[in-house]
């Protein structure tokens, strides 16, 4: 468990006190948001089992994220919408919502660690961790609350639109899924960009 936490207590040596993990859900899928959230844990908060949100399976997960509520100082989950994504293309959407997560933590953080090696629309100051979610506590922490809630919006959408299937793949590019296109075409919350490239 502690290796997860040498990147948090080395930059809390230096001196910033309140640091959130930023993480995003859902930059691949053909249909739906982006999903971002970001969290202050206590330091060296035990949460049994967290881990990149990947890593996990779907059950373990939903008990992880429960875990997590509880256990954090602050947390915030934001979405960019399929009409954003859009407008703004994914890479910036992402960044919207990572923006808008972090504008939801009390207290505000001093420094946003944020996984992969591009915030440059962050407007935090920040720092990138490539691989964060599997080697830092709190961007695992924000995977999870990510990828969670995203798949509890693509469950609602799947009552909505149940011909798709997005119960199972939460709008990833499937076979079944690339099939229902072609039968049905895109609904609503369908990228329409990301179709572009649909054979």
């Amino acid at each position: 468990m502690n290796e997860l936490w040498e990147i948090e207590d080395a930059v809390r040596a230096e001196g910033f006190s309140a640091v959130c993990g930023v993480d995003e859900a859902g930059r691949g899928p053909l249909a739906g948001p982006v999903c971002a959230a970001a969290v202050i844990l206590p330091p060296d908060a035990d949460i049994p089992g967290l881990n990149d949100s990947k890593k996990l399976t779907e059950k373990r997960r939903k008990i992880v994220y429960a875990e997590i509520v509880e256990t954090a100082v602050t947390f915030g989950i934001a979405f960019a919408s399929v009409e954003e994504i859009e407008e703004l293309n994914i890479l910036n959407a992402d960044f919207l919502a990572m923006n808008r997560a972090i504008d939801l933590l009390e207290p505000v953080p001093e420094l946003a660690i944020i996984d992969g090696n591009n915030a440059s629309g962050v407007s935090f100051p920040n720092r990138t961790i490539v691989k964060g979610d599997a080697r830092c506590a709190s961007i695992a922490a924000a995977s999870v609350l990510a990828k969670v809630t995203r798949d509890r919006y693509m469950y609602e959408m799947d009552e909505k639109y149940p011909e798709y299937g997005f119960a199972r793949h939460k709008g990833y590019g499937t076979a079944a899924h690339y099939e229902a296109l072609r039968k049905y075409g895109p609904s609503p919350i369908h990228r329409l960009s990301f179709l572009r490239k649909m054979h």
